[in-house]
């Protein structure tokens, strides 16, 4: 009988089997720029196998190689261990276990393939992107942090490094990764000669842009080998006080991972403090927002009156609101709900 190499099944449906299956499971990302010639006949031998471990997850590939963030059932941690490493791209590539685990981060696995594992609207033919800056342990890189003039550059988003960043680091102020490398090497320009210290999520971020740094004329280039994840593991395995203050913004539906009890934003709606990230519940906004429970709460976990007025609606109301939306991206989600109830 032939496997179907795709989900079957409707989002409800995949959260109730997961939330039925007693299994533990472990979060884990891993990633690695590698020469893959036939991403998609990769990808169907992954599905195979995945499925049948019960990986849970998003994996993505391309040409240039692989960047992976899923769960799996702890019983079957060794053996997804063994199938990696029969793999020649994957052998030996280094787990990045979560800080935190949580049952329902993913619901699906999804195994897609794209032009690049990271979208850093780079041209690799200009530049060597192997010739990568020298990877630091997290004691290494816990170290470094102390010595006098070193730059730290946070190469996350804007909204990653608001509820939780490396103390003194420059966090740029951007929304992608792609508008992150030019303004960092803007920033950068006269420290050519400085040690630079980049850190991101789980490393693969630092990888291409250490590369392209290198490549643009700085000297002293280091980078955290497997990001804020690793190093936070390695600093409580030691017993030492993390220098990263805050959350570790994660990719999944957890939004984050507690590193220290520090508070570092506020919330978008009254200003109170809070790192608490979550999604509009309009679907037709869903916007990424911080906010507290109680504001949360009061509008129905959406980000303003205006979509608090929409998720009140009838379901098929706010599904022709949607169409609608998409027909007419020029008009805001609320002015199109004032034109459809007719206020």
């Amino acid at each position: 009988m032939k496997k179907f190499l795709f989900n079957r099944y409707d989002k409800e449906t995949l959260k109730k089997k997961v939330l039925e299956d007693k299994r533990e499971r472990r979060v884990i990302s891993f990633y690695r720029y590698v020469k893959i010639t036939d991403p998609i006949a990769f990808r169907d031998v992954l599905y195979d196998s995945l499925e049948d471990l019960g990986v849970l997850g998003r994996i993505y590939l391309a040409n240039e190689g692989i960047n992976a963030q899923f769960s799996i059932p702890i019983g079957n941690y060794d053996a997804l261990r063994k199938f990696v490493d029969f793999i020649p791209e994957l052998k030996n590539i280094y787990f990045n276990d979560a800080v935190e685990d949580k049952k329902e981060s993913f619901i699906k696995l999804a195994i897609k393939v794209r032009k690049k594992i990271v979208a850093d609207g780079l041209d690799d033919s200009q530049f060597d992107p192997s010739n990568v800056g020298t990877h630091l342990s997290p004691l290494e890189f816990h170290q470094a942090l102390e010595e006098d003039g070193v730059i730290v550059v946070d190469l996350r988003n804007n909204y990653e490094s608001e509820v939780g960043h490396f103390e003194n680091a420059i966090l740029p102020d951007v929304g992608t990764f792609r508008e992150e490398l030019p303004l960092v090497e803007q920033i950068l320009e006269k420290d050519k000669d400085k040690k630079i210290l980049l850190y991101c999520t789980g490393g693969i971020r630092c990888e291409k842009a250490s590369a392209y740094l290198k490549y643009k004329g700085f000297e002293k280039v280091h980078q955290l080998q497997g990001g804020i994840i690793n190093y936070a593991k390695a600093v409580t395995d030691h017993g030492l006080k993390s220098k990263f203050k805050g959350k570790n913004f994660v990719f999944d539906d957890r939004l984050g991972e507690r590193i220290t009890d520090d508070v570092l934003t506020v919330c978008y709606t009254c200003g109170n403090p809070s790192d608490r990230h979550t999604n509009c519940a309009n679907l037709g906004c869903h916007v990424l927002i911080v906010q507290c429970e109680s504001c949360s709460e009061k509008l129905l976990g959406t980000c303003s009156e205006e979509c608090k007025e929409i998720v009140s609606l009838p379901e098929e109301t706010q599904k022709k609101l949607r169409q609608e939306q998409r027909k007419q991206q020029k008009y805001p989600t609320h002015h199109l709900t004032r034109k459809l109830v007719g206020k």
